[in-house]
């Protein structure tokens, strides 16, 4: 369904990826791991249409969209959900979700009534700031912002930064119902163990490389901790 192929990126005359080539199936979770500053929310941002690449360096059921912006991207069933959340401050809950339909795809399960069935606090605190809400209730808004443009791949990037374990599991809790509804994900996690646990397929970044790749069972942490540091543990 998605595929990079030599991913290179660049912020100004800094280059963040360097020939990244990862592959997405329908119906897969692929978790992107790696310290800080690896390239995790660029390579999301990258496939997402907010940084430009050449054409054929992503493809979308092989069709090359690296040139695209983030809007045409998103209407090819291309969604993000950002870090840090990034809500319209001046906007109620409600007033957010909606935004995120604004270039959905015709097909797809998703609606403020099922996004709501999804995440049951949003309709209680559906008049509130976006900005009100715990930080929790801001990343169910964020997920279901994205998911109201009923897209076949969700890039979720660091969903669990900053929240507490009980909300994290809740959170998770989710992904598989989005999932029945269609979509794959590609998931940028911190957590290595909650990566593990979602995932079918994990590749790690370093430096803006891909230095492991392979499904949770096959990896090992002494693996994963090379790929992380380039050195055995």
């Amino acid at each position: 369904m998605l595929e990079t192929r030599g991913l290179t990126a660049n912020y100004g005359d800094f280059r963040a990826l360097f020939g990244v080539d990862i592959t997405v199936q329908p119906g897969e979770t692929v978790a992107i791991i790696g310290a800080n500053g690896a390239g995790k929310t660029t390579l999301l941002r990258a496939i997402a249409g907010v940084l430009r690449s050449a054409p054929a360096q992503v493809l979308h059921h092989g069709a090359p969209i690296g040139a695209l912006p983030a809007d045409q991207v998103m209407q090819r069933g291309i969604s993000m959900v950002p870090e840090g959340r990034r809500l319209f401050p001046s906007l109620s809950v409600e007033e957010n979700l909606l935004i995120g339909g604004q270039t959905r795809r015709a097909k797809g399960p998703w609606s403020l009534a099922t996004v709501y069935d999804l995440f049951p606090i949003l309709r209680e605190r559906r008049h509130s700031p976006g900005t009100a809400l715990s930080g929790g209730q801001q990343q169910m808004v964020a997920i279901g912002r994205a998911l109201m443009a009923n897209p076949e791949l969700m890039l979720c990037d660091e969903i669990s930064l900053g929240l507490a374990p009980v909300v994290i599991r809740d959170i998770y809790a989710a992904l598989p119902q989005i999932k029945a509804g269609g979509a794959s994900l590609v998931i940028v996690e911190q957590d290595i163990a909650q990566a593990l646990r979602v995932a079918d397929r994990v590749y790690c970044l370093m430096e803006g490389r891909v230095t492991l790749t392979g499904r949770p069972a096959d990896i090992t942490r002494d693996a994963i901790h090379a790929a992380y540091f380039g050195a055995p543990a």
